[in-house]
């Protein structure tokens, strides 16, 4: 690192260096002191002209490079007919045990991936625990649930399979419909060289459950360089998003699905445990009401609202509510072309 010299420092040093040395130095000690002091100045002059340079020039990277958010990335290439078969058991209600419940009855694949109640309902008639969350992007988290406790798809697609408030099989069961079935077991064999397995069931589930991304949201277009995708409004809400420490945690591809969190750092964000959870996704988060793990936040404004004070001990004002949601709003992606909607009722 290079240190900066004044001419008083100078003299300092230059009258340290002739005590040392003595009558040896008396016959330098002009010549000395002007190299030093003509070093200081020239040091000072190079930190002005560094100074000024930096004032003046721009960061050379693409804007996607400088945030802390990411565009979504673009669905990974597949063989065309494990992702059909994919999708095609997705919306099989053979994967529960009675028949009656596919992956696509909880998480509508026609609107946002998840649905618009703030638990589902369990055969017996009791609610879940937890508010369902989006498949969509999913892909992309690190880990999977709200209590991350899975770090694969098909290890959460198994354990979803053997809950029995949830779809209430196994793997074997379902192996059986299927291999009873000649039109999946062609569509198997074309897809894999052979009748349904484990291996090969599983992975097309994954398969399918990779290529639900949804880019092209108008943030990631602002990302890309369009100016013109946000509003000032939208721009100055992502700001806001960044100073409050929003962005501490919602980061990434994902705007989130990356750490755990604790929740309610500085007063009860919910009534319901766990006390720790997978930090959501912020994609698509405008059409995801409700909030939260147990569903206790019907609206984006009273989540941002309730969000800001329990983990970051911040009051927020209407306007800056409203800014926040309007920046969260451009974070809607589409899937197959189309915009991601809310579910109904």
């Amino acid at each position: 690192m290079i240190q900066s010299w004044s001419p008083a420092l100078c003299r300092r040093h230059h009258l340290e260096i002739s005590f040392a040395f003595g009558p040896l130095m008396q016959t330098l000690q002009v010549r000395s002191l002007s190299a030093w002091v003509g070093l200081a100045l020239l040091l000072v002059a190079s930190g002005a002209t560094a100074q000024t340079s930096d004032l003046g020039s721009s960061d050379p990277r693409p804007l996607a490079d400088q945030e802390p958010i990411t565009p979504i990335p673009s669905p990974p290439a597949s063989d065309s007919r494990k992702l059909a078969l994919g999708e095609r058991l997705f919306g099989d209600p053979r994967l529960s045990g009675d028949g009656k419940l596919a992956c696509s009855s909880c998480h509508d694949l026609r609107t946002n991936g998840a649905n618009r109640i703030s638990a589902d309902v369990a055969h017996d008639g009791s609610k879940l625990p937890f508010n369902t969350l989006t498949i969509f992007n999913a892909a992309l988290n690190f880990r999977l649930n709200w209590e991350g406790n899975y770090r694969a798809l098909g290890a959460h697609a198994e354990s979803s399979l053997e809950n029995p408030v949830n779809m209430r099989t196994s793997v074997d069961e379902v192996l059986g419909k299927l291999n009873a079935d000649p039109e999946t077991v062609k569509l198997f064999r074309a897809a894999y060289g052979h009748p349904p397995d484990r291996t090969s069931f599983l992975d097309a589930l994954v398969t399918f459950e990779r290529s639900l991304l949804t880019p092209g949201s108008r943030f990631d277009r602002w990302l890309g360089g369009d100016a013109s995708a946000l509003s000032v409004k939208e721009q100055d809400g992502y700001q806001l998003f960044k100073s409050l420490g929003c962005s501490s945690c919602h980061q990434g591809a994902n705007v989130g699905g990356n750490l755990f969190e604790r929740q309610g750092i500085f007063r009860p964000l919910v009534a319901a445990k766990p006390e720790i959870v997978r930090v959501p996704s912020l994609r698509n988060v405008a059409t995801t009401p409700p909030y939260f793990h147990d569903g206790s936040a019907a609206t984006l404004e009273e989540a941002v609202r309730r969000m800001a004070a329990s983990q970051l001990d911040r009051t927020l004002s209407d306007q800056q509510v409203d800014s926040i949601a309007a920046f969260l709003q451009t974070l809607t992606g589409t899937y197959r072309g189309a915009p991601v909607v809310g579910a109904q009722r």
